[in-house]
């Protein structure tokens, strides 16, 4: 690796270090009512945008090497490390039989790990991360939320989604 690529390399993980320091400072502000009402997450997965409550996120991260688990469901993608913790990473576009994301997403992938009071060791592969959203200022529009910009987004509660038998029996 030559001098300037590590150099590269070295900014890279800076900013996305501020980044997410950034991120968790808005999410804890937001948890414990400080600061502006934001109580939810924008992520893109497959070709849908997704609204989580940040209770339910324990952190976003990059994901890891996934290391495959034979006899599972073709939604659950295998086994990540992320600090010495197995969690187990799920596809939640294959498991609602919806479409892949197209690739020009401009996003980088991202695991939303879920909260440690959720019970389970557990991360949703998204494909995009759209920072928090304020859904009180959003239109409903029938089961979902519609934006300023006309983007349709659908609330998604990962503790309704760990109460799911489907989602607990990973196995074929």
């Amino acid at each position: 690796m030559t001098a300037d690529a590590g150099g590269a390399s070295a900014s890279r993980r800076s900013r996305l270090r501020a980044y997410q320091e950034q991120l968790l400072e808005k999410m804890q502000a937001a948890k414990n009512g400080a600061g502006a009402s934001v109580a939810q997450l924008g992520l893109g997965i497959g070709a849908a945008r997704y609204l989580v409550d940040l209770a339910e996120v324990g952190e976003i991260v990059a994901p890891p090497p996934l290391t495959a688990v034979p006899l599972t469901q073709p939604w659950y993608l295998g086994l990540a490390n992320v600090r010495g913790n197995l969690l187990g990473v799920i596809d939640l576009a294959a498991y609602l039989g919806l479409p892949a994301a197209a690739d020009d997403s401009g996003g980088a992938p991202r695991l939303a790990l879920f909260a440690p009071k959720l019970g389970v060791n557990c991360a949703l592969l998204a494909n995009q991360v759209f920072g928090l959203r304020q859904a009180g200022a959003m239109e409903r529009d029938g089961d979902s939320l519609r934006d300023a910009d006309g983007n349709a987004w659908t609330p998604l509660s990962l503790a309704a989604l760990v109460q799911e038998e489907r989602f607990l029996h990973v196995a074929r």
